[in-house]
């Protein structure tokens, strides 16, 4: 039994009305939804008109039939929403037009119903409602898997260009538009707890997210990454105002992913992007293998631990000088401690747990066994790039 108003079946009320309340919908749309509003006119009068009079027909065939839309009549709805994707108007801006929409056509078609339409108009609303679950699944599924399928275009073109950037390719790089300089950071990042659950691949790339986003706020023209979960390249577009800082951006990225973040910075201009890469990589090798804690690097930074990673039969026989104290696992401890303090004794004690003499008396011990004395200053050079030969070789 059909749905009426009055005594007249509803599908035919909206059937009769369906081009004129379209116009009527489309007006709305834009008076009330900005996206809508900035659309050129023949879009308007002409795809979302279109869109809009199907949609009222189809509504009618629903009242009439007394059943959700099927799968094919949905076609035009998936191929519109796909349109707004590619043209970018929001999802919450498309969804926003269907639901206003639905309420407009409510409003207009139940205005003059009266007490004996009750049981109609709530059958009706009904409808409605199992209308517009159909209608949002067919219509997010659409839009969100051409949206895929754009970001999956765009981060192949921005992965090609950062690999052709980094590989000094000037052919794969002819017509894209490129910064005069950039800013190349080689990143490690850690591993959030999240990436051990069940959930670690979306963890993973939330992590990612959230760091790519962080650096992005520090520039105006988007950044270029080559990124895993456990680091990899970013490079950021330098313009004409002053280069960020450096430290803050370890900071906001590692505030953002959650996880201590190590990066070490090089700025260049295109030609010399792989080259930065380079010394950027092995400044960030060497922040790591020397156990610096997170934050950002450059290479006047490690200038001493960058030179000892150079092969060289100096490095072995630096690690060698401190060989006499490895009978005496504590003293060779004390004098790490002691190094890392800052020469601070009592911070050195409180590590260790031992009392500030202990500290002292095992100093002494030490320059004995070694000839090396850390009071010496002259000495003190030479203890320095001792234990971080050691710390490069393995040896401890």
């Amino acid at each position: 039994m059909a749905l009426t108003l009055a005594g007249c079946p509803v599908h035919e009320l909206l059937e009769r009305q369906s081009a004129k309340l379209a116009r009527l919908l489309v007006r709305g749309f834009a008076e009330q939804i900005p996206v809508y509003r900035r659309l050129p006119q023949e879009e308007l009068d002409g795809d979302i008109t279109a869109i809009t009079e199907h949609n009222l027909r189809l509504i009618a065939r629903v009242f009439r039939d007394r059943r959700p839309p099927a799968r094919a009549e949905l076609a035009p709805l998936r191929v519109s929403a796909v349109r707004r994707a590619q043209e970018g108007v929001p999802l919450e801006a498309l969804l926003a037009a269907y639901h206003l929409g639905a309420r407009m056509v409510c409003e207009r078609l139940f205005a003059q119903a009266g007490p004996d339409d009750l049981g109609d108009v709530l059958e009706a609303n009904r409808i409605i409602l199992r209308y517009m679950e159909s209608v949002t699944a067919a219509v997010c599924t659409a839009y969100l898997e051409e949206r895929e399928s754009v970001l999956s275009q765009e981060q192949h073109a921005m992965h090609a260009t950062v690999a052709a950037l980094l590989g000094g390719d000037r052919a794969a790089l002819a017509g894209i538009r490129l910064a005069p300089r950039y800013l190349v950071l080689a990143i490690a990042v850690g591993r959030h707890p999240d990436e051990d659950g069940p959930g670690a691949a979306v963890a993973g790339r939330r992590k990612l997210h959230r760091i790519r986003s962080a650096l992005q706020r520090h520039v105006s023209e988007p950044v270029l990454t080559a990124l895993d979960t456990s680091g990899g390249v970013v490079l950021l577009p330098l313009q004409e105002a002053a280069d960020p800082d450096v430290g803050e951006l370890a900071e906001a990225a590692g505030r953002a992913a959650g996880v201590p973040v190590w990066l070490a910075a090089e700025p260049a201009p295109p030609d010399d992007v792989p080259a930065a890469a380079r010394l950027a990589e092995e400044v960030l090798e060497v922040a790591r293998v020397f156990e610096q804690p997170p934050g950002a690097y450059r290479l006047a930074d490690v200038l001493l631990e960058y030179q000892l990673t150079r092969s060289s039969q100096a490095t072995a026989l630096l690690a060698g000088l401190l060989d006499p104290l490895l009978d005496n696992p504590d003293l060779l401890r004390t004098l790490t401690a002691y190094l890392d303090t800052g020469l601070d004794r009592r911070r050195t004690a409180e590590l260790l747990h031992v009392h500030p003499n202990t500290v002292d008396y095992r100093l002494r011990r030490a320059a004995a066994l070694t000839g090396l004395d850390p009071m010496d200053s002259a000495h003190l050079q030479r203890i320095g790039a001792a234990l971080a030969a050691r710390r490069l070789t393995g040896s401890r």
